[in-house]
């Protein structure tokens, strides 16, 4: 469902991501995990289409997403970190907006609304402004546009970021139901995260992929942390192992 073949992004001399292939197959919730800047928002901006790749090339549900950008489009939730909302509007008017562009009208939209304001517990606000919303309303406001038009494919940049505890708690459960159905990219760089909520983990630092597998294979007998610091902190990337998914 989630295709990156050979991806890279140049700024100049500077990579910010370099040759990253993965795939993620439907009904899979797989974590992105790195450290700060190490090219997980940059490579979801590639999937998604948001940026253009240098070299290598991004498919969604078997649709290239720079020629078939419609189709791959129509296919995606996109999530970005601190997810761009119009402050003036209610959940109510953004979720109608949102789902008037994406093609949808009549019975069908209001069914779409009540189903993701049901699944993102938007019933009390619906009629604030968006200004007025604490972070972890707005951030609900966010997954419900995301979730609205279906999609078969999730990927979400950072989507507990500036949560209370409460709060995370509430939208891994989410993402937990969601990855039942739905093929979820979830970037983080937290391992209580990715622990929390993943089947995979596929870890990026410096640009490249540096593993991917199961949770238990990358701790491989040692804490997540320590993993995590020898995988990213104490290795050079070049130098690192990536065992294939699910060994």
């Amino acid at each position: 469902m989630i295709e990156a073949i050979g991806l890279s992004k140049f700024y100049g001399d500077f990579a910010a991501v370099r040759d990253v292939s993965f795939s993620v197959p439907a009904a899979q919730v797989a974590a992105f995990l790195g450290p700060n800047g190490a090219g997980k928002s940059t490579t979801m901006k590639l999937l998604t289409g948001y940026l253009s790749p240098s070299a290598g090339s991004a498919r969604i549900a078997g649709y290239d997403v720079l020629s078939q950008r419609m189709e791959s489009a129509a296919r995606i939730g996109y999530l970005p970190e601190n997810g761009p909302l119009y402050p003036d509007m209610t959940p109510l008017g953004l979720l109608r907006f949102f789902g008037e562009a994406r093609g949808l009208g009549g019975a069908r939209l209001k069914q779409r609304l009540d189903a993701v304001v049901a699944q993102c517990a938007l019933d009390e606000v619906l009629e604030k402004s968006i200004s007025k919303l604490s972070k972890g309303y707005r951030q609900r406001v966010g997954m419900a546009q995301v979730l609205l038009h279906e999609p078969d494919v999730l990927i979400m940049d950072e989507p507990t970021s500036g949560l209370d505890p409460n709060q995370i708690r509430d939208v891994r459960a989410l993402i937990r139901e969601l990855g039942r159905t739905k093929t979820v990219l979830l970037s983080t760089h937290i391992l209580q995260e990715m622990e929390a909520v993943a089947d995979r983990v596929i870890l990026i630092h410096a640009g490249r992929v540096v593993f991917d597998g199961l949770p238990s294979a990358m701790a491989n007998g040692r804490s997540m942390e320590q993993a995590f610091y020898e995988l990213t902190g104490n290795a050079p990337a070049q130098e690192a192992v990536c065992p294939a998914a699910g060994a």
